[in-house]
Order: C-alpha cells, then structure tokens, then sequence
C-alpha cells in the first residue's frame, strides 16, 4: 500500500504544477487587460491548487485522516470552480 501514498504525492504535485501554471497565466492575463473575469479566473483556478495542496500536506505531513484531506480539498475545490464560473458569467456581462 506505500505505492498509493507515492501516487498521491506525484498526482498533487502535477495537479500543483498545473494548477500554478493555469494561475499565472490568467493572473498575466488580467495585468495585460485588466478584465475583471481573468483575475477571478485566477483566483478560482488558485483556489482549487491550494485546495489539492493543502489536502496533500494535511495528509502527508499533518497526519490528517485521508478522509479529512478529502473533505479539505472537495470544499477548496468546490469554491474555486464557483469563482471560476463567476468568472465566465461576468464574461458575458
């Protein structure tokens, strides 16, 4: 069972890369057009990596319950996706 603990650290770590590089991105993109949706697009997508890295350090380091780290990432996750389809309404606004 120690190869699913190592699975866990290297998916967070991709979802952390990727979930930072999708981050800076909108968050460039707002200082170059200063659009209000690309800075909540920002926020909501930082939300969700924070959600996959607290949960991973909660885990590993904390020695927080697996079911815990679940709980910490699903509602950090839940909150970024509603920022991020904030962002895509005031697109349209």
């Amino acid at each position: 069972m120690i190869w699913i603990g190592t699975a866990i650290v290297v998916v967070k770590t991709v979802i952390l890369l990727l979930g930072s590089g999708i981050t800076y991105i909108a968050f460039k993109a707002y200082r170059r057009t200063g659009s209000p949706s690309m800075r909540a697009l920002g926020i909501g997508f930082g939300t969700v990596t924070l959600g996959a890295l607290l949960a991973g350090i909660a885990h590993q380091v904390l020695s927080v319950s697996l079911e815990m780290g679940i709980l910490i990432n699903s509602v950090l996750v839940a909150v970024g996706l509603a920022i991020v389809m904030y962002s895509l309404y005031l697109e349209r606004g």
